[in-house]
Formats: structure tokens, C-alpha cells, sequence
């Protein structure tokens, strides 16, 4: 939001400009001043400061106070960043989604698609070649593991998801040329993960991290035979049930074998997949005449 109304300040008359610097200088104040108060700082009339609001896309100054306060506030511990004590069900459904969609977004916006290029290289090319594609995380980054790895055996590639710290250890010392680790984690600092990525590495696999730029286990990933997948949102990592990093990692993962599934080519896959979902509705109660299920 911040950065919305930033890059619209030259689009605006010079009355509103001085409204949006107040905004951009003390957007927690902002949240919480009378319209009188935000008038004088600004040195404008109270019109102004409801026309700004508008100008930028916003109903009115109501409007834009809620959705500015969902941005900045940091929220109710281990919980979620935008979010009050006492929030209704409406605001919640406003905050978290749009506190979403921004990660997504600015994702989108900054993702390194060189580095995404090369990981669906390697993976390809393991897959083709019938090795190991390993899948490692802890806590919620091991719930995404699992996702990827229920992702790719459909696609027919040899792939494993594990969360176990001693069976991680002992699956990347049984990794090798040709093979891949890809590591995921939200803070990028669990001993387990920094080790289980120096042993692929040693046994000549290649390592595809995905993580928060700046972490010890990015900056492992920086080195020679590593990738990184920077991930980053603006999510403490220690709170209890992190969501936004977790949706990140998830559409990465997406991404990731949306383009291996398009480099193996659709001619072999599409038939097992369409075979596997007819398989799948066969286990499905069927509707009798009367339109129910037994």
C-alpha cells in the first residue's frame, strides 16, 4: 500500500502530495489522527486529506485508515502481522488476504527468474534422467516439503519429502551427481537444514535452497554448486503459525513444477495424469437415480 500511493505522488495536485508524504513519513500516526489533525500537519483543508484518499483508490478516510492500519500495525503476536485484538470477522478477512496478496505481488515483481530458469533445469534434467529429487523442510516448511513432493511423483520423477533431522542426514549422504536437494525454510537458520544441505553438496548434488534472503542458509546457497530461491515476505519468523511464507514457498514450488512439467513434455504425461484421475473418480461414491450417495 505504502509503495502504491509512493509511486502515484507525481500524479497528484500539490495540496494531496503533502497528504501523501505525511502518509509515507508516519503511516502509524496517520492510522490513528483525526482528519482535523492530519489536515493541519499536512497544511490543507479536511476535503484535501478525503480527496487524497480517494485519489489513491480508496472509498474515503475510513476506508483508507483500515486498510493502512491492516499494512503497518505489526498485530497480535505468533498470530497474524495485520491483525487487532479486536478485529471483526470482516476486518480479518480484509487484513489477511490483502496482507497475502501484497507478499505475492511484490514476489511476483521481484522474483529472480534467471535463478528459477536453472532450478527447473536441474530438476528436469533429474527427472529425465531417473535420479533422486529429495525434499527437505522442518515444522511448516516439512508441510510444504511434502506438498512438492506430492507435486512431482505425478509428473513420474523419483522424488522423496522428508522432515526427520537423522533421516535427512542419512538421505543426503546417500545423494549423488545427478541428483537434487531442494532445502526449505521460512527462517533459513535450523542446524538440521544447514547441514543437510553441505552434506548433498559434498556428494555432489545439486542444492536448490529456498528461503529469506540474508539467512545463514542463504548465504550457504551463495556459494558454488548451491541455488537460492530467495523467498522473502514481511513475516516474523518466529511467530507460531506463519501463513504468508508458507503460501510463498507453496506457489515456488508451484512454479517449479509447472515449468518441469512443461520441459518433460506432454506427450507421455498427459496420458498417465488423465489415467490417474480416472482412477482416482473410481474410488468416488457414486450417485444413485435419486441423486444420492450410499
Amino acid at each position: 500500500m505504502l509503495d502504491r500511493i509512493r509511486a502515484s505522488i507525481p500524479a497528484l495536485p500539490p495540496a494531496e502530495q503533502r497528504v501523501a508524504r505525511l502518509v509515507l513519513s508516519d503511516p502509524r500516526s496517520f492510522a490513528t489522527l483525526p482528519v482535523g489533525e492530519l489536515a493541519e500537519r499536512s497544511n490543507v483543508s479536511k476535503p484535501t486529506v478525503v480527496r487524497f484518499c480517494r485519489s489513491v483508490g480508496y472509498d474515503g478516510l475510513a476506508d483508507f485508515k483500515l486498510k493502512l492500519a491492516g499494512s503497518v500495525n505489526e498485530g497480535v503476536p505468533f498470530v497474524h502481522r495485520s491483525v487487532d485484538d479486536d478485529d471483526k470477522a470482516g476486518d480479518l478477512v480484509v487484513k489477511v488476504i490483502d496482507n497475502t496478496v501484497s507478499a505475492l505481488l511484490k514476489y511476483r515483481n521481484a522474483a529472480a527468474a534467471g535463478a528459477i530458469e536453472q532450478a527447473i533445469a536441474l530438476l528436469t534434467e533429474a527427472g529425465k534422467s531417473a535420479h533422486r529429487i529429495e525434499f527437505y523442510g522442518v515444522g511448516n516448511s516439512g508441510i510444504v516439503a511434502q506438498d512438492a513432493q506430492h507435486k512431482f511423483f505425478r509428473l513420474g520423477v523419483h522424488s522423496a519429502a522428508i522432515s526427520d533431522g537423522h533421516v535427512q542426514v542419512m538421505s543426503a549422504t546417500m545423494l549423488g551427481a545427478g541428483d537434487c536437494a531442494v532445502i526449505i525454510s521460512n527462517s533459513g537458520r535450523s542446524r538440521d537444514l544447514l547441514d543437510v544441505a553441505q552434506i548433498a553438496h559434498r556428494k555432489g548434488a545439486a542444492v536448490i535452497v529456498i528461503t529469506a534472503s540474508g539467512s545463514p542458509l542463504a548465504h550457504l546457497a551463495q556459494s558454488p554448486g548451491h541455488l537460492l530461491l530467495a523467498a522473502d515476505h514481511p513475516e516474523d519468523f518466529d511467530r507460531y503459525s506463519p501463513m504468508v511464507s508458507r503460501l510463498l514457498h507453496l506457489m515456488i514450488i508451484d512454479i517449479l513444477t509447472t515449468g518441469v512439467a512443461l520441459r518433460l513434455g506432454s506427450a507421455g504425461l498427459r496420458p498417465v495424469l488423465q489415467e490417474i484421475k480416472k482412477n482416482l473418480r473410481l474410488r468416488r461414491y457414486a450417485a444413485d437415480s435419486n441423486g444420492s450417495t450410499p
